[in-house]
């Protein structure tokens, strides 16, 4: 059966509200795509926009005026880049037998969001996972010996520096941000070199792993966001037994700067375009309908968005993390 158009489903903020703390929870489970490609709020679905080139900003001109002469002037060219959102949705029909069987056990309606919500944000955190770890067009640069090396030989404060300025050379623009795995996150705290920066710095004790906090880690890799990917996909085919696995893969690291600011001018790896004039919401909109061929309300939860990488060179990933 055809699904109704949007203004025939009805937006149920009375759902939204029961997940509310969805975003504080998606934290927790390490869902970092919009910190690392912040959203920027678009007027169109799809559009063009202008991008002036490195070498037009970084000019070199003449600028001693003699008296009587005229000042030194120059032009720049700029090209043009696009966006289009895409809708991304999921629905969950919640079947009015089972939802009367079952409520003395829990809320039909809001295991269906659950359900439904967690598949669309999943998936995003995915297809971002996916263009920076897994089909990335920027350069990468294989480590010569992994983080979490037994033989404690693992540099990663001196492979992340090396990678600040690889991009710095690159784009003219220093990193701000390092994005690596949970597991990875948890081998930085066990390393050496990252132990005896801490402790040498007086950023903290390092005296156990587990006292080791993001913060800490800023301040020996002298960068201001540190993004860890905890968040977890099922990796097996549907209808099999579930095999859970980590959306962010452990054998990279990207050192990159991200935006700090809703300015598009501002130079960075990418954004998350986001498209509100179809209600969609940028953590899922939520809305139901009525489906009597097979008795049951169903619960949708959709967004329109694109992730885009705009500048390959403001990003120097690392690859041979792990053994």
């Amino acid at each position: 059966m055809p699904s109704p158009s949007t203004s025939l489903a009805t937006h149920r903020p009375d759902l939204e509200a029961s997940l509310e703390a969805f975003d504080l929870q998606a934290n927790m489970n390490g869902f970092i795509a919009n910190q690392v490609f912040p959203v920027l709020e678009v007027q169109n679905k799809a559009g063009i926009f202008g991008k002036i080139p490195l070498e037009q900003l970084l000019m070199n001109s003449e600028t001693l005026r003699a008296p009587g002469s005229g000042y030194s002037r120059s032009n720049f060219t700029f090209t043009t880049d696009s966006f289009s959102c895409e809708e991304h949705g999921h629905e969950e029909p919640v079947d009015d037998a089972e939802a009367a069987m079952y409520r003395d056990f829990f809320d039909a309606e809001l295991i269906a969001t659950q359900r439904a919500m967690s598949a669309v944000m999943v998936n995003h955190e995915k297809r971002l996972a996916d263009a920076l770890f897994g089909s990335w067009g920027g350069t990468n640069t294989a480590v010569t010996n992994e983080w979490n090396k037994a033989d404690g030989t693992g540099v990663p404060v001196t492979d992340v520096n090396a990678a600040v300025n690889t991009i710095y050379n690159a784009c003219g623009l220093w990193a701000n941000a390092l994005v690596v795995s949970k597991k990875v996150f948890r081998d930085l705290r066990d390393n050496a070199q990252v132990r005896d920066r801490i402790a040498s710095s007086g950023a903290g004790d390092p005296t156990k792993a587990q006292d080791i906090t993001i913060n800490m880690l800023k301040a020996v890799f002298d960068l201001d966001y540190i993004f860890v990917g905890g968040g977890t996909k099922n990796s097996a085919n549907e209808g099999q037994s579930a095999s859970p696995a980590a959306i962010w893969d452990d054998e990279y690291a990207m050192v990159c700067k991200v935006a700090t600011g809703n300015d598009v001018k501002e130079p960075c790896l990418g954004r998350t375009f986001h498209w509100a004039e179809d209600g969609s919401a940028v953590g899922g909109m939520v809305e139901s309908y009525r489906d009597e061929a097979i008795r049951s309300d169903v619960i949708r939860v959709r967004h329109d968005v694109q992730q885009k990488v705009l500048l390959t060179a403001a990003g120097q990933r690392l690859s041979n993390i792990s053994t």
